[in-house]
């Protein structure tokens, strides 16, 4: 069975608007369910290929200071 991961969530969330967006991504955070990362993966990409060299360094520094704070358990 070839089954497409990436193309089935983006067809699940084809015609999502923001606040839907906004709730999903909230809710696969919350529920802290394994079974959501590949979904919040693939929306992570679409963010990433949509952004400017700009965006992408401060996403980058975002993600570094989250690890940090993770790691030291703040």
């Amino acid at each position: 069975m070839d089954l497409n991961l990436r193309k089935a969530i983006l067809s699940n969330i084809a015609e999502n608007d923001q606040e839907q967006l906004e709730a999903t991504i909230t809710d696969a955070i919350q529920d802290g369910e394994e079974k959501m990362l590949p979904g919040l993966g693939v929306l992570f990409e679409l963010i990433w290929q949509q952004s400017d060299n700009q965006d992408k360094q401060d996403m980058v520094e975002t993600l570094e200071q989250g690890v940090k704070q993770a790691n030291t358990g703040n």
